[in-house]
């Protein structure tokens, strides 16, 4: 059995010699018990100091996770401490306008935040009759996403877009632009990024510092050279900051977290090496739980004026979204903005595709006193038309256009302008609700009056010939 003696840095027990090193994990034999997710240090036989949690723990052995990697660990000369508490993070206000790593270790050349608020990364579990029904529109700035795939405050809207595209770019304007109107409720951002580009980072950090919104904004980064173990701690450092800001400070908080393909195949990673039982595509079978355990600490929680809303980005595989990672999220979550890949090819920015695109709670948070009166039936107008344009072009790809019908060109012509005019915007381009809602009642002008089933004769008199 191991030696024990009383830990210097932790107030645990430490034990010299470990049985096993496999990748990122080490495997301790005859412990005394040790809880799930329980922070250790592993103190190699330099003395450096590597942090880790406990990812299995029986009567037999424990299995630990170290973030750094155990290049350099001999099983004789390691040394690990169990603290007996889980992995914490100190929050506060001032942690806004900085930069972080993905244990929540500042990188930005400032000093270590100072706080006496400790918080268990893990999060708090929330009383589900204790969470508030989210109905306030988050204004957004996009068109496609306020008028079509409206947001709504405490939701978990997804973006699933494909290698390639611009889902960064779509995150950091939608991180400049968001705010609720109406409230006088603070807002602020948290992004979390997981296994991203030196580039990418920089592109995130400059897009805030030049547009001034840093100051609202916490970034926690964990790039690509990065060990890839610290990418399963990102998304949870980032949402107790996230929960801190909200229920403790009372804030509005958008956190948006990109790219939870990395942080799934970490999590494959990891299942693989500990040899359990793959399900589909290699991945564990708690990816559904593990995911939920992360999307599901988003929301709003009664008798507090702050909330949490979610935005997490991810690549489908091979521009598939029947992919594990995508499937299982839009069960988790309350609708989906998906990219379309010929959308981006033709120049479209954002390359949101309309009809696979939905918000569960959309319906919920616009409307008169909300948006404005004419919303609802004016985005129903908006789907149905489209709709059609794809049944129009697919007709058209067979039998040629020269043979549609008039009223088939004008469907093709409404098609154009939607995209080119409605869906499609600069990339610093901010538009009000009212904006987008005036612009899409000038695309349906291409189409005949008679074709407008979706809309009241009162709206079409409002709105269609003004």
């Amino acid at each position: 059995m191991p030696d024990v003696k009383n830990s210097r840095l932790l107030s645990g027990r430490e034990y010299i010699g470990v049985d096993k090193i496999d990748g990122p994990l080490i495997f301790v034999r005859k412990t005394h018990p040790v809880g799930y997710r329980e922070l250790i240090e592993c103190v190699d036989k330099d003395g450096r100091v590597r942090l880790g949690i406990v990812l299995e723990s029986s009567t037999t052995a424990v299995v630990a996770q170290v973030f750094e990697g155990t290049s350099g660990l001999t099983l004789p000369g390691t040394r690990v401490r169990f603290s007996g508490e889980p992995l914490t993070l100190s929050v506060s206000r001032e942690m806004l306008g900085r930069v972080f790593n993905g244990l929540g270790r500042p990188i930005d050349g400032g000093p270590p935040q100072r706080s006496d608020v400790e918080r268990d990364i893990n999060g708090m579990a929330i009383n589900p009759t204790a969470r508030q029904y989210p109905r306030d529109f988050v204004q957004t700035g996009i068109s496609v996403i306020d008028g079509m795939n409206t947001l709504i405050r405490g939701q978990k809207l997804p973006i699933f877009s494909g290698n390639g595209l611009p889902h960064n770019e779509l995150a950091a304007q939608i991180a400049r632009q968001a705010k609720i109107r109406g409230t006088t409720t603070e807002f602020a951002v948290v992004f979390a990024a997981m296994g991203v580009k030196h580039d990418v980072a920089q592109f995130f950090v400059r897009s805030f510092e030049e547009s001034g919104v840093l100051d609202n904004v916490a970034l926690f980064l964990s790039l690509a050279d990065d060990p890839s173990i610290e990418r399963l701690i990102t998304p949870r450092t980032a949402l107790t900051l996230a929960e801190h800001l909200a229920f403790t400070e009372d804030m509005h908080v958008l956190v948006i977290m990109t790219d939870m393909t990395n942080y799934c195949e970490s999590l494959r990673e990891i299942s693989t090496i500990r040899g359990e039982i793959p399900s589909r595509k290699g991945y564990p079978g708690y990816l559904y739980s593990d995911l939920a355990e992360l999307y599901e600490r988003s929301g709003m929680i009664k008798d507090h004026a702050g909330s949490i809303t979610l935005l997490p980005i991810l690549t489908m595989p091979n521009d598939d979204i029947s992919h594990p990672v995508p499937d299982l999220t839009g069960y988790i979550t309350e609708g989906q903005i998906v990219f379309e890949r010929d959308m981006d090819g033709r120049g479209i920015y954002p390359p949101v595709a309309g009809l696979p695109s939905l918000s569960r709670l959309m319906k919920d948070g616009i409307g008169e006193g909300m948006t404005r009166e004419d919303h609802p039936h004016l985005a129903s107008q908006l789907f149905a038309a489209y709709s059609y344009v794809k049944d129009v072009r697919n007709l058209a790809s067979v039998i040629g256009e020269e043979e549609l019908t008039p009223l088939d060109h004008n469907y093709l012509e409404f098609g154009q302008q939607f995209e080119q005019r409605f869906v499609s915007q600069r990339k610093d381009e901010e538009r009000t609700i009212e904006q987008t809602l005036d612009l899409g009642w000038e695309v349906l002008r291409t189409l005949p009056v008679e074709e407008l089933h979706r809309v009241t004769e009162e709206e079409i008199e409002k709105y269609y010939g003004a």
